[in-house]
């Protein structure tokens, strides 16, 4: 029978709402999840789980649940690169291994998989996960309102509170008025699951530019691998129209790329789409009765992978509140706005960063990119690393027009 005074309802049942309703239930609270798909499909989504965002994983007590589902540790990033050799680029690998202790390796790990290990173990843990919802509706307040349709009759429901993790177009944010702010659209990413790639090193991840074509290869089970791309806007063409999967693996014939001609021979079983990428951000994700978590409360670039790590490091920092006081009051929540605030902030600098030497195209921009490569590798401050280790391990001036400046000068 359906709970219809829960503690808490999840509108969302994705990675974060999954992982929020385990912790939540684990520790005796009464959760219902409102998801709308039945089954999890293959979509663009974030699948790879920077160091700082494993840390998190494991401080709710859920990385063995990754391990479990499949997540592959990557030990190391090669820049394949126009700017250099391959073998050239193999030496200037980033070594994840030789992090700080404190820092375990990054994983990959399909994105279906995730929503699904985290559904069955939140209801393990005693959730409701009611799936196959639609027409959510939600009214915040001191005793919020939430109503659905649910095997085609209106289910209504009185939490003590509402957790929006319904994505970026969530429908818990229009309907309460979040005020969005957004970066103006600069550049489109795209992914793609393909099949039948054996010879990709499991252990490597690597990422390059070339031409008017900057990629992401990231390793999935078996045979599997994940392509990316990211291109200009006047590029869009080229990768549209029934044909775009075949032409998306055939921009994978780069010269700088060793695994070129394997990557060309696998078998695209994702469709490809490719969305707009930049950053959109939520100041206070916190209402009466109601608050975000992960990309419903704004998302960051994802040319810098950083989603999975936000979600997790929301789901913590929100739980944590909820599990320390009784009242659930709006200024209770005033530490995880603060807090995501100024992480969104460095991000976002990061990401500007991250895409104006990556997917800047052209003689000058290549130039660029190496001068960065290089002054990065002689342990210049950047706040690029903050997509590794987390942005608040960087000190403040990483993120100030000044140091982004010396990096980039001629």
């Amino acid at each position: 029978m359906t709970n219809l005074a829960p503690d808490v309802v999840i509108v969302g049942g994705g990675i974060a709402g999954g992982t929020m309703a385990t912790v939540l239930a684990k520790r005796g609270l009464q959760v219902s999840v409102l998801e709308r798909e039945t089954i999890y499909p293959d979509r663009v989504r974030g699948e790879w789980i920077a160091p700082w965002g494993v840390v998190e994983f494991k401080r709710l007590g859920l990385l063995e649940l990754l391990h479990d589902t499949g997540a592959i540790p990557v030990k190391r990033n090669v820049p394949y690169d126009e700017n250099w050799a391959p073998d050239v680029a193999e030496k200037r690998a980033l070594d994840f291994s030789a992090l700080p202790p404190d820092l375990p390796l990054p994983l990959c790990i399909g994105h279906p998989a995730m929503c699904r290990a985290f559904a069955a173990s939140a209801e393990a843990a005693g959730a409701q996960v009611l799936t196959g919802v639609s027409d959510v509706k939600v009214t915040a307040g001191a005793r919020p309102a939430v109503s659905c349709l649910l095997n085609g009759e209106r289910l209504q429901l009185r939490p003590r509170l509402v957790i929006g993790a319904d994505g970026r177009n969530s429908v818990l944010k229009r309907q309460l008025g979040f005020s969005v702010q957004a970066d103006e659209p600069h550049n489109l990413l795209g992914g793609m699951l393909v099949a039948n790639v054996p010879e990709w090193p499991r252990e490597v991840q690597a990422i390059g530019t070339e031409d008017r074509f900057h990629y992401f290869v990231f390793p999935q089970g078996k045979d599997l691998v994940r392509l990316y791309a990211c291109f200009d806007f006047e590029d869009r063409q080229r990768f549209a129209g029934p044909e775009r999967e075949a032409r998306l693996l055939q921009a994978f014939r780069l010269k700088c790329l060793p695994y070129a001609e394997a990557i060309l021979k696998g078998t695209p079983v994702s469709p490809f789409h490719a969305y707009s990428n930049e950053d959109h951000w939520i100041d206070d994700p916190a209402m009466p009765g109601a608050v975000l978590i992960g990309d419903a409360a704004g998302h960051n670039d994802p040319i810098m992978g950083q989603g999975l790590s936000i979600a997790i490091r929301d789901v913590r920092i929100v739980s944590d509140i909820l599990l320390s006081t009784k009242d659930w009051d709006r200024i209770d929540f005033a530490p995880y706005a603060d807090e995501r605030r100024e992480r969104m902030r460095r991000l976002r600098i990061a990401a500007g960063f991250a895409t104006r030497i990556r997917v800047e195209f052209g003689e000058a921009a290549r130039q660029r990119r190496a001068r960065v490569s290089n002054r990065m590798l002689e342990r210049q401050l950047s706040p690029l690393p903050a997509a590794i280790i987390g942005p608040e391990r960087l000190p403040a001036e990483a993120y100030t027009p000044e140091t982004i400046n010396l990096l980039i000068a001629p």
